[in-house]
C-alpha cells in the first residue's frame, strides 16, 4: 500500500517529489552485519535513536574505513511515518563519502532542504517537521560509537530550534554580533524558526522552554541595561540632557520622592541648564512654607550624594 493511502490527500500533497518518492521506496533501506562490515575490510556502526516528540525510532548502519574515517555505505531501518522515512533515507545518502567528522555537521535542515523540489518550497508541511529531525541526533550518537566516547562531548547547549538543530548561544552571538533587534532578522541571520516555527513565538503546535522572542527580549534589555551602566559611569557634566534627566529622574524616585509622598507631596524636573536643576512642588509640598529651604535642602543634598557633587537645585520660575 502507497503511503498515500495512509495520509490524508490535502497533507499529502503539500509533500514533495522527493519525499513521496522516498516514502515508498527508499534507496537505502536496509541493514549491514558484522559479515558484512569483515567482508569489506569496514567497520560496522549500528545505533538505534527514538524521537520522544512522535515515538519514531530509526536504526543508522554505517560502513567505515577505519584508516581514513571515511563512511563508505550507509543504510537504515525507520520505526515511524513515512516523513520518518524519506528523512532517514536522504540521511543515510548524505553520509555517504564523508568522514565521521564531516558528518557532524550535517543538520535537520539540511535533510529537509535536500528532499525539496524546489529551493523555496519546503519538502514536507510545518506540523511533520518533528518527524525528520532524527538526522542530528542518531548521527552524533553513531560518530561516538565509532571514537568510542561519551556523547555528551557533541552535547550542544540549550537548542532553542530543533529543526536546524540552533542553539541559544548561536542566537544570542547573533544579536549581539551582527546588532539584531527583530525576531526576523534572527530568523534571517540564523536560520531559526524559517521552518516548522514553533520556536518563534508561544502558540505554535511543540511548547518549548524558551522561544526566539523570549531571547531577544532578554539581549535587548540587557544592551540597554548595559548602556545605562555606562552612561552613569560617564561624568555627570559629560552626560547628554537626556542622559542627565533619566540619571536625575531614577534618583529621584528611589531616594526623594517617597519621603516627599509621605507627606502628600512631590515634586517634578522642569529644565537642567549645565548642573542646575530646577524643580516644581506638587501636593502639599507646593504650598509648603519649607519648600524653599529645608525640603529644597533634603533634595538638593540627595542629588549631590547620589548623582554628582556639584549639583545645585533651584525652584523653578516662569
Amino acid at each position: 500500500m502507497g503511503k498515500e493511502a495512509l495520509i490524508g490527500r490535502g497533507l499529502w500533497d503539500s509533500y514533495s517529489e522527493k519525499v513521496r518518492a522516498r516514502m515508498n521506496a527508499p534507496k537505502h533501506f536496509g541493514v549491514f552485519t558484522e559479515a558484512d562490515a569483515q567482508a569489506k575490510g569496514l567497520k560496522l556502526v549500528d545505533v538505534l535513536h527514538g524521537s520522544e516528540a512522535c515515538g519514531d525510532a530509526v536504526e543508522l548502519f554505517l560502513l567505515i574505513d577505519p584508516k581514513t574515517n571515511i563512511i563508505k555505505e550507509a543504510r537504515f531501518k525507520s520505526f515511524g511515518c513515512g516523513t520518518a522515512i524519506a528523512a532517514s533515507d536522504m540521511m543515510a545518502e548524505l553520509c555517504v563519502g564523508k568522514t565521521v567528522d564531516q558528518v557532524l555537521k550535517i543538520t535537520n535542515l539540511d535533510v529537509e532542504r535536500e528532499l525539496r523540489d524546489t529551493p523555496d518550497t519546503p519538502s514536507v508541511p510545518g506540523q511533520k517537521m518533528h518527524c525528520s529531525v532524527m538526522a542530528y541526533d542518531v548521527i552524533k550518537k553513531a560518530v561516538a560509537s565509532y571514537k568510542n566516547v561519551d556523547i555528551r562531548e557533541f552535547e550542544e547547549k540549550e537548542i532553542v530550534c530543533h529543526c536546524g538543530r540552533i542553539t541559544r548561544k548561536e542566537i544570542e552571538d547573533a544579536i549581539v554580533s551582527k546588532g539584531l533587534t527583530t525576531v526576523e532578522q534572527i530568523m534571517e541571520e540564523t536560520g531559526a524558526g524559517t521552518f516548522c516555527g514553533s520556536c518563534i513565538r508561544p502558540g505554535g503546535h511543540e511548547e518549548k522552554n524558551v522561544y526566539l522572542v523570549d531571547i531577544l527580549d532578554e539581549m535587548l534589555r540587557k544592551k540597554q541595561q548595559g548602556r545605562e551602566v555606562r552612561s552613569a559611569e560617564r561624568s555627570f557634566s559629560d552626560m547628554t540632557v537626556p542622559q542627565k534627566l533619566k540619571v536625575l529622574e531614577r534618583a529621584l524616585d528611589e531616594f526623594v520622592r517617597p519621603s516627599l509622598a509621605a507627606d502628600s507631596g512631590g515634586l517634578e524636573i522642569m529644565d537642567i541648564h549645565d548642573n542646575i536643576l530646577y524643580i516644581n512642588y506638587t501636593g502639599a509640598c507646593a504650598g509648603c512654607a519649607s519648600a524653599g529651604r529645608g525640603t529644597l535642602q533634603f533634595v538638593e543634598a540627595t542629588l549631590k550624594e547620589k548623582v554628582d557633587a556639584g549639583l545645585v537645585v533651584k525652584p523653578y520660575r516662569e
